[in-house]
């Protein structure tokens, strides 16, 4: 079940964290990935790990929120049979923390970078009838989360973008799909924990945001990924899955 033998896929934000975990398992079940990074060395040594593996995969470093060099990006590329929208970046502070220049800079990579993604690869998926778009959004897509404004309005946004996307095109046979993580336990997330006084007591705290006690793993985001990039998933379109230990049960 879930091969993705034969398909391509593009991963944004794969050079780390849950884009790497993604791009590593849908190479592993058979899809040739292209990782995109900002970050080439990391970008690369998710490459490496792929072919290590004996899977298959190509690196492009590219800013998402540069429309211009997407599509110089999609010109040099198949089309896709699956686009994973992961790249993002996040903002502590509430109204009284948070500028205009903050909430641009959140607004041009999560949601003018999923746009752009979207716009410039999403119209040969319609061509073609056929493919999945999944968009990492965040607890915080669904609920407000405490001091966290700008992220919290950029990842609403990125549900809406989807669920969007899904009413547009539903008789497409092209499929749009968020997930929600709580907290995952990233090497971002570790570095932050890490920089606290108290990095255990940090650590414990954020834990027990979920309800079950802990921390995803990137890995269980990437499963879930897999289940919505494979043909199993066929009716599956426009839904919000939450990988969040429960935070959201009751909100």
């Amino acid at each position: 079940m879930f091969s993705l033998a034969q398909k391509t896929a593009l991963v944004t934000g794969a050079g780390s964290g849950i884009g790497q975990a993604i791009a590593v398992l849908f190479a592993r079940q058979g899809a040739f990935v292209w990782v995109v990074d900002r970050d080439a060395a990391a970008g690369r040594a998710t490459v490496e790990t792929i072919h290590t593996a004996g899977g298959s995969a190509d690196f492009a470093e590219l800013d998402i929120s540069d429309a211009a060099t997407v599509l110089a990006l999609a010109g040099r590329l198949p089309p896709l049979d699956i686009l994973v929208n992961n790249a993002g970046i996040g903002h502590v502070g509430n109204l009284l923390g948070t500028t205009a220049a903050d909430l641009d800079r959140l607004y041009a990579v999560n949601i003018r970078g999923a746009f752009n993604l979207c716009s410039t690869f999403v119209p040969a998926m319609l061509e073609r009838q056929r493919g999945s778009v999944i968009a990492l959004a965040s607890v915080a897509g669904v609920i407000a989360v405490r001091d966290r404004l700008a992220y919290t309005m950029t990842k609403h946004a990125v549900v809406g973008l989807t669920k969007a996307l899904a009413l547009d095109h539903s008789h497409t046979g092209v499929r749009f799909n968020t997930i929600c993580p709580g907290r995952v336990e990233t090497p971002f997330v570790k570095s932050r924990i890490a920089s606290y006084p108290d990095p255990e007591k940090a650590y414990r705290e954020m834990a027990a945001t979920q309800l079950n006690g802990r921390m995803a793993q990137p890995e269980e985001i990437a499963a879930a990924a897999l289940y919505l990039a494979a043909d199993e998933s066929s009716m599956v379109t426009g839904s919000n899955l939450m990988i969040d230990g429960g935070w959201s049960a009751g909100k």
